[in-house]
């Protein structure tokens, strides 16, 4: 049985592709724990093709943090996911943990206008950054 591959440019999405990223829809982070396996945990993540980053603001003690610290240097492989009915979309890359105030700011206003408001204060916050590779999905 012949499969279907819906591959994008991750720095050129279509418009459909990037309209579904910016309605306001819950996602998943997977993540990597030491063991190997998948750790799946529900984000906000906001998607940013001109920089070919996704973001997701973390509580810097959270585990997720913890598995993309561990990854070192070169970043943790990791995938953020989104469905809605038949439209699905995930977006692949590295990520590194950011604590940069200026870098967290950011991270913060592309979450309020996406989900349509501002994160409550909180001093532990950190940015995941994903340095995207690959986009798949059908918006």
């Amino acid at each position: 049985m012949a499969t279907t591959t819906y591959a994008l440019d991750p720095g050129a999405p279509d418009a459909p592709y990037l309209s579904f990223w910016r309605e306001r829809h819950l996602c998943t982070l997977t993540t990597l724990r030491a063991d190997g396996t998948p750790h799946v945990v529900p984000v906000g993540v906001t998607y940013d093709p001109e920089a070919r980053l996704a973001r997701v603001i973390s509580n810097g003690t959270s585990a997720k943090v913890g598995h993309v610290l561990a990854a070192g240097e070169r970043g943790a492989p990791v995938a953020v996911c989104q469905v809605d009915g038949r439209r699905w979309a995930t977006l692949e890359g590295r990520a590194h943990v950011r604590t940069e105030p200026e870098r967290i700011a950011e991270a913060e206003r592309r979450y309020a206008e996406r989900y349509r408001r501002t994160p409550g204060p909180n001093p532990a916050r950190v940015v995941i950054e994903i340095e995207l590779t690959r986009a798949l999905g059908r918006g």
